[in-house]
């Protein structure tokens, strides 16, 4: 009697649509195999899981003149090797994404792991281009599966954890920090290997596999957070925006696509500019550049990610548009520390962007279809990611990239602003979040 007392008055607690599984009930039905962590351990696991597979995506950003140099191809092949990622990611993202609000979050956090464990292993097996392209795809379609699904699973783990916590904004720093400080990462630790390690291209992507794997085990033992019965009683929808959100979604896709653009072309150009125009060789430098950016995307975010949304995006636009106008101009008076200034300013300003989008994105998303609606706004990002840098690459065969570069930055900063004014105005008739 007693037993029966307590269960029903936990679904009476709890409401039908609950996502996170009690501890309790977790033991009922038997954590498989694997031991489980506590919700509060699982989330690091995943937030480190997270930042381990952003990371493996912008390792190659030091290692493209090595790949110029090996494989005799040009900066518009570089381009294309480093953007076909997003060909990946927005299948992974559009196709899958979504997927986690059905079957649960660990059951596609382990699969985007074993997909960038081959595409490792791909990379480092198969030197050749369509090795390079075949991996890069792979990659691609691992992060596409992971950031949102992640995002969403931070989420869950923490108010599973903390349910007196309801308004907490830890979940979305701390998936912040791993999505960007990954980011930063990633070319950090490639530029140190290529600069003192033998063997540079593979030991990268060996390292990065290892790492891969080991985050595999731990996700395993971290709590599922989406409830099976639920999932049971009604399939979730893919996509579904809360009434009247839609003004608010679509600006929040400009900003995430305008932020990643600036991202991408550094990330993928970067080193070239680097090399071709101010001069410098060097892989660390190569390396730090990006790892600067990105860190001051994270640093820009967690200063300024208070702010309402309609001033976060004005913030972010502004900053935005001086990180830019820097860019150029140290590609027409070639200086290192003019050049990493620039970058470090436009990385916050495009960081700065980028938050206010996802707090957008979220706060429009019916919370039964918060990973699908994140993975339409990061397929957003990711094709601003590559299409862009692309774009730029061929430009440069017919004009200057000193004059390429004043172009994309008149461009994106006008696209950013744009972009934030119409989020503003919708923000001002209807507040999200």
């Amino acid at each position: 009697m007693t037993s029966r007392s307590t269960s029903t008055a936990d679904r009476g607690a709890t409401g039908p649509r609950q996502t996170a599984i009690p501890a309790a009930g977790r033991a009922a039905r038997g954590g498989g195999p694997v031991p489980q962590a506590p919700s509060g351990v699982g989330f690091w696991f995943v937030a480190a899981s997270f930042a381990v597979l952003m990371a493996f995506g912008t390792a190659p950003t030091p290692l493209w003149p090595l790949y110029e140099a090996r494989d005799g191809f040009g900066a518009t092949t570089v381009t294309v090797a480093y953007a076909v990622l997003v060909v990946g990611s927005a299948f992974g993202f559009v196709a899958l994404g979504h997927l986690s609000d059905r079957f649960g979050r660990r059951r596609v956090v382990v699969p985007s792991l074993l997909v960038g464990i081959v595409a490792a292993l791909v990379l480092a097996i198969q030197p050749s281009l369509p090795g390079l392209l075949a991996g890069r795809v792979l990659n691609g379609v691992a992060i596409g599966l992971m950031a949102s699904t992640a995002t969403a699973y931070l989420h869950d783990l923490y108010h599973q954890r903390h349910p007196e916590r309801p308004g907490s904004t830890l979940p979305g720093v701390v998936a912040t920090m791993a999505n960007l400080g990954g980011l930063a990462l990633g070319p950090l630790v490639a530029g140190l290997v290529a600069e003192w390690a033998p063997h540079p291209l593979a030991a990268t992507q060996i390292g990065f596999a290892v790492a891969m794997a080991v985050c595999l085990v731990l996700s395993l033992s971290t709590p599922e957070t989406v409830d099976a019965e639920r999932r049971a009683q009604g399939r979730p929808a893919r996509f579904a925006l809360r009434p009247g959100s839609q003004g608010p979604f679509t600006a929040s896709l400009a900003l995430a696509f305008f932020s990643f653009a600036l991202l991408g072309l550094l990330s993928s150009l970067g080193a070239i500019m680097l090399h071709e125009e101010l001069h410098i060789s060097s892989h660390l430098i190569a390396g730090l550049a990006p790892f600067l950016m990105f860190a001051a995307s994270a640093v820009g975010q967690l200063l300024l990610g208070g702010m309402r949304p309609a001033r976060m995006t004005a913030t972010g636009a502004a900053v935005f548009a001086v990180g830019l106008g820097l860019v150029a101009l140290s590609l027409y008076h070639p200086a290192l520390w003019l050049f990493l200034v620039a970058v470090v300013i436009a990385g916050a300003g495009a960081g700065v962007l980028f938050k206010g989008g996802v707090v957008m994105a979220s706060a429009s998303a019916e919370p039964t279809s918060r990973a699908g609606v994140l993975a339409v706004y990061f397929t957003a990002g990711y094709l601003g990611l590559g299409g862009p840098s692309i774009l730029f690459s061929v430009v440069t065969h017919h004009v200057s990239v000193q004059s390429t570069m004043v172009g994309f930055a008149v461009l994106l900063t006008l696209g950013a602003a744009l972009s934030a004014a119409f989020g503003a105005r919708h923000a001002a008739a209807r507040p999200v979040g």
